[in-house]
């Protein structure tokens, strides 16, 4: 695990992490001003640090293709935009804990510990008073 990861400068998961955050919080906010600048800006300067070309791409139509015929739209373009940013982020983001908090699509903090998790517990052996473990 932390081979795969070590290729990855540690700013490009703190960067998509606070990118996130700040993105959630405008959007539940509905801050349409931060929400577009954090998405021409700063997710597409991200993305072009991190070598994600299709998101680099995704930015920049959200604002030069075509323009939004109502707050709706723009608001269901952020929202995929965010969604996309999540798909993303385990590639970044491999060495976090399974105990950490994470994020709804909506941006609500949650505890996940995934069900294959076990919990072991640490007993003294019968053998020379060390330590086992065991189920």
């Amino acid at each position: 695990m932390l081979h795969c990861n070590m290729d990855i400068p540690l700013s490009l998961p703190l960067g998509l992490d606070d990118l996130l955050a700040d993105l959630q919080h405008a959007r539940r906010c509905d801050a349409l001003g931060r929400l577009a600048g954090l998405a021409y800006c700063d997710v597409r300067s991200w993305a072009r640090r991190a070598g994600e070309a299709d998101l680099v791409a995704h930015c920049s139509a959200i604002f030069t293709k075509h323009p939004h015929a109502s707050r709706e739209d723009f608001l269901a373009e952020v929202d995929h935009l965010i969604a996309e940013l999540q798909q993303v982020r385990p590639r970044y983001s491999g060495s976090r804990s399974d105990h950490d908090p994470v994020c709804d699509p909506v941006g609500h903090l949650t505890h996940h510990q995934p069900d294959h998790i076990q919990q072991y517990h640490l007993q003294p052996s019968q053998n020379k008073g060390k330590q086992l473990l065991i189920r």
